[in-house]
């Protein structure tokens, strides 16, 4: 029996042995299976996080650079038009109350004496008292904690003590790791109290032993702007070794006024919200520009193009610029008069540049000459750098007479007549001295421009950066150039938000560092610091400021996020609908309403530019389409409706309103002088009537009218912003 209960077990055993092993290969397979659909499962989110990703970072960068084009139109009627009517002159010199040059010491001090400034009793909230001391600034941090908020008075005296501060600092900071255990590198905040309170609470306060760089953008999106930068501030005057500020390319009140900070500061106080504004503005102007560790490591907020020179950037009079996206032109041109008392800007007969009648400066429209064709015409200078003065003549007059006919086609747009048919521009050629203080003025302009709004790229070379509309995109060749003319090893800037806070790119040679989490939605994104001992080697910490957040899977995070960044494009898309149906219908040749797949996806990249995946993103923008084909009016009703507005409305009015709200915003906001919300009848016509010529789109003054009229609920002759803007929300019908 033991013999046979010995056979009956081995056979028992091998029959285990072959079950097991047939189980195993089962268990490996089934492994493999779960393993290749987690990857694919894996694969699929973040190939939607990307396309997320791009849309959010497509529609941003358009923004500026529609902020950028507005500007520049404006900027061009302040700098060209001559208009018959006083009344016209006044509204666009209205327009740019705000955006005029910081205003003179003398003015200056009429404006902001703070010490008149009172006090209630009943102020509960931080005092200050200087010069501050780190308990000060302790306490200020915990009022804010609070959500208390600093009275305006100290609120000026704290912006006027840092201004003084910043005068006396140069262009390029310096900063040795010899006297301080580590140096931490903070990014863009963006108004993002939270982010800059979680740095400090998981890296200490700036103290001598424990040195900051915040490498600008500290404004702007974000609900609390005012309340970070007079932190910064704070610290800055109480630690002045220990904390060091670049300028980004948000410390600009033109961008400012489009991204949220001056409707900020003026909401938050009011009375005193322009002086506040004002002040800010001339501290923005004084901020370095870059700033440099141990000889060793550049920090700037953008980047660099090959024509960046760091000796020449710290010699620049950095203030001049007190917003990058305009050239200091006037000063130079009255230097220039100075220089040769051959020049005349402006000849009518034999009267003087001064126009008797009105006692107002006529404008240069050689400057304009010099704005709008500064490339064209340089490199033409470079081409024919031997050739003579008669050449330079001839390119000159093309040129200046090219602008003139553009001048008055746009003042017959805008709808400003010039009554003054003998006032003519003079043809007589600027000499050269007065070329050579435009040139260098431009040079010295396009340095700042460059580090404030560069961004780097994969391919080799300096290219413009059309995407932002400001800047260059820069190579790693030229990164390579920049680093070793100056002996340096590595570029860190900001600028750029990324998936992780951080990036390397340029052969590790250039380090984005983006420091506001949450950027674009909940969830989006990380944010980040780097710390730099004497080894000068990258330590990074990442954190995102959101409980919320933690709790939600993978795939419920990139939904959540994925849902924002459609709703953004399906604006978008909505904005352009006018656009959108004749390139729809150019591919409709038998005029049936629908057309393929691949022909939307054409007619959008196209349109609106935004070099997104459109095949990609067809699954989530079209919910049907029978045999290919879609049906491109009805997309539209499908895509999102429109609040109900009077119906009589000019349609291409409508839509040239809903698609500028932003920039309808940023001027109203600045012809809104008092704060109170409200524009007037005549104010919206002549805004419609600028905006429209930006634009290129021809609208009538009864579209105008019959607008303001449907809008004006209670009667009054004024239009409440906010309403205003509300008529334009879309209502979005799609499930996604």
């Amino acid at each position: 029996m033991g013999c046979g209960s010995s056979r009956v077990n081995t056979n028992s055993v091998k029959r285990i042995v072959k079950e097991y092993h047939c189980t195993a290969g089962t268990a490996i397979k089934a492994a493999i299976l779960i393993q290749r659909w987690y990857r694919q499962y894996v694969a699929r989110l973040e190939v939607r996080r990307r396309c997320t990703w791009t849309i959010f970072q497509s529609i941003e960068y358009a923004g500026e650079q529609d902020q950028i084009k507005l500007h520049d139109f404006f900027s061009y009627l302040m700098e060209h038009f001559t208009p018959a009517s006083g009344n016209e002159q006044d509204h666009i010199s209205q327009i740019f109350t705000q955006t005029n040059e910081s205003c003179k010491d003398a003015e200056w001090a009429t404006h902001c004496f703070y010490g008149n400034i009172e006090i209630s009793d009943s102020y509960t909230g931080p005092q200050l008292c200087f010069p501050l001391t780190p308990a000060h600034v302790t306490t200020l941090l915990e009022a804010f904690k609070r959500e208390q908020q600093l009275h305006a008075r100290y609120v000026l005296e704290l912006l006027n003590e840092t201004r003084k501060h910043l005068e006396h600092l140069p262009n390029i900071s310096h900063v040795s790791t010899c006297y301080s255990k580590e140096i931490t590198i903070c990014g863009d905040l963006h108004g993002q109290l939270d982010d800059l309170l979680l740095i400090f609470y998981k890296n200490g306060l700036p103290s001598p032993e424990k040195v900051y760089i915040f490498n600008g953008d500290y404004v702007d999106r974000g609900k609390y702007s005012i309340e970070i930068l007079l932190i910064l501030f704070a610290f800055l005057l109480a630690y002045p070794k220990a904390i060091y500020l670049n300028r980004g390319n948000h410390e600009d009140y033109v961008i400012n006024l489009r991204y949220g900070f001056t409707k900020e500061v003026m909401q938050k106080y009011q009375a005193h919200g322009r002086i506040i504004l004002k002040l800010i503005q001339r501290v923005f102007s004084w901020l370095p520009l870059a700033t440099i560790i141990d000889e060793k490591i550049l920090i700037l907020h953008g980047g660099i193009s090959e024509a960046t020179d760091l000796d020449f950037l710290s010699k620049i009079d950095r203030h001049k610029y007190a917003s990058a996206l305009r050239r200091s032109k006037r000063k130079r041109f009255e230097q220039s008069k100075q220089v040769s008392d051959q020049e005349q800007y402006f000849s009518r007969g034999n009267e003087q540049c001064l126009n008797k009648s009105d006692q107002t400066p006529r404008k240069n429209l050689l400057s304009g000459v010099f704005n709008l064709h500064c490339h064209s015409y340089k490199s033409q200078r470079r081409k024919s750098s031997g050739t003579t003065c008669g050449k330079e003549k001839e390119i000159f007059q093309r040129v200046q007479c090219s602008v003139e006919e553009g001048l008055e086609k746009c003042r017959r747009k805008v709808g400003f007549s010039n009554t003054h048919d003998e006032s003519k521009i003079s043809r007589s050629m600027l000499d050269s001295d007065t070329q050579e203080i435009l040139d260098f003025n431009n040079h010295e302009w396009k340095q700042i421009v460059d580090i404030l709004w560069s961004d780097p790229m994969h391919q080799e070379g300096c290219i413009a950066n059309t995407v932002r509309g400001g800047g260059c995109y820069f190579g790693p060749d030229v990164t390579e150039k920049i680093l070793q003319k100056h002996q340096l090893q590595l570029l860190i800037r900001s600028h750029e938000c990324k998936q992780e806070g951080y990036e390397f790119c340029h052969n590790e040679k250039v380090l984005t560092i983006f420091s506001a989490s949450n950027y674009y939605e909940v969830g989006s994104n990380k944010g980040a610091y780097v710390k730099l001992g004497p080894d000068l080697v990258p330590h990074f910490v990442q954190y995102q400021v959101s409980q919320s957040t933690r709790k939600l899977t993978l795939r419920q995070r990139v939904s959540r996020v994925e849902r924002s960044a459609l709703g953004a494009l399906r604006k978008k898309i909505f904005a352009h609908k006018s656009d959108l149906i004749s390139a729809f219908e150019h591919y409709d040749k038998n005029k049936t309403g629908n057309i393929s797949l691949n022909d939307w996806a054409n007619a959008l990249e196209t349109t609106l530019a935004l070099g997104l995946p459109w095949r990609v993103l067809r699954s989530q923008l079209v919910p049907s389409a029978p045999n290919g084909l879609l049906n491109f009016y009805s997309w539209f009703d499908d895509l999102a409706i429109e609040k109900p507005i009077a119906q009589h409305v000019q349609p291409s009015l409508l839509e040239m309103l809903y698609r500028s709200r932003s920039d309808l915003e940023t001027i109203f906001r600045i012809i809104d002088s008092d704060n109170s919300g409200l524009i007037t009848f005549e104010e919206l016509q002549k805004t419609c009537k600028l905006l429209s010529s930006h634009l290129k789109i021809d609208v009538s003054d009864k579209a105008i009218g019959d607008l303001a009229r449907s809008m004006d609920f209670n009667k009054d002759g004024s239009i409440d912003i906010n309403e205003f803007l509300e008529a334009f929300r879309l209502v979005d019908n799609s499930s996604y």
